[in-house]
């Protein structure tokens, strides 16, 4: 009897131990890339980019992307704040989420006592486009267009919350007009109306514009970044800064995030292999070709992306407050 006793606290023992030796990642579990928004998008193209690319310097483990929709960005948030603190559920997230805490009445997360931060991906720069039947041809016409229609201008965007939607509030602010907002679930059905023509301009990411002002489906009249970008169709855009709008710069920029509480091994493993992904030329060259800019500055390190995150809380809180708009 006791022979047996001692072979089978063995195997227990063996077995415990077994346990506690695995390392991040787990051989049996994949490792859930979490996006807000729907598949095709920007953010969505760049988290399975990021998955392709992952696998690699994660020792061939299996990384998939989820997109899970809604409120603004909120429910993908939530679903990783909620998840086990073990590396296997990250959050890929855009500008918005700076903006969830003035956008969600009670959230149920907090964004900067919730999540790890492992540090900033990429900036994309934003473009002022319009139908293709409009009669304006350059900035300064759309300019005097809008301050004479302002209402009857419909501006569509993505849904509350969105790139789109973030950078229309800021331009109406700048103007000091309304224009009619039209709001899609999605940045591919707005792009579907504006192409149609129900729509009549459209601030959005240059990940989503640039093959549609090459082909000139749609006619591009500024850029939101702070200089002129490099892309051919794009080159000779003025920034809207120079358009007369002082001050006025957004950029679309992209984070990574994981539960609060991961082990520090577990983040220096994924900390380490996010670096050799963004360091990577073929991820950075798919990238730059749709308008993006690799983050290279200080902001690649967790502390640093946490007190960029802080201040764009500061930035858009009023803005958004002013304008009343909520996603839940």
């Amino acid at each position: 009897m006791r022979a047996v006793i001692h072979s089978l606290c063995v195997l227990l023992c063996w077995g415990f131990a077994s346990v506690g030796a695995q390392t991040f990642p787990l051989k049996d579990k994949p490792i859930t890339l979490v996006v807000p928004f729907t598949a095709g998008g920007p953010t969505d193209r760049l988290a399975r980019d990021m998955a392709e690319a992952l696998r690699k310097p994660l020792g061939g483990a299996t990384v998939v992307v989820e997109n899970a929709l809604g409120a603004g960005g909120a429910i993908a948030t939530q679903k990783v704040a909620r998840a086990a603190p073990d590396g296997h559920t990250l959050l890929i997230h855009h500008i918005g989420m700076a903006t969830m805490p003035a956008l969600i009445r009670k959230p149920s997360f907090d964004v900067l006592n919730d999540f790890e931060y492992l540090g900033m991906i990429h900036e994309v720069p934003m473009t002022i486009v319009g139908r293709a039947s409009l009669e304006a041809n350059d900035y300064k016409q759309l300019s005097a267009w809008v301050a004479t229609q302002k209402d009857k201008v419909n501006l569509g965007n993505a849904g509350i919350g969105s790139a789109s939607h973030l950078c229309g509030l800021l331009w109406q602010s700048a103007m000091r007009t309304e224009m009619t907002t039209i709001q899609y679930k999605g940045v591919s059905m707005a792009m579907t109306d504006l192409l149609g023509g129900q729509i009549d301009v459209l601030c959005d990411q240059t990940t989503n514009t640039l093959t549609y002002i090459e082909s000139k489906k749609v006619k591009a009249y500024a850029v939101t970044s702070n200089k002129h970008l490099s892309q051919a169709a794009l080159k000779d855009l003025p920034t809207l800064q120079e358009a007369g709008l002082k001050g006025f710069q957004v950029s679309v920029w992209h984070g990574v995030y994981a539960p609060k509480g991961l082990p520090e091994q577990t983040k220096a493993k994924l900390y380490g292999a996010l670096r050799t992904v963004f360091s990577d030329p073929r991820f950075i060259q798919k990238q730059e070709a749709l308008g993006a800019v690799m983050v290279i500055d200080k902001r690649t390190d967790p502390v640093e992306h946490k007190k960029f995150v802080a201040a764009e809380i500061a930035k858009w809180t009023p803005i958004i407050k002013a304008a009343g708009v909520y996603a839940d």
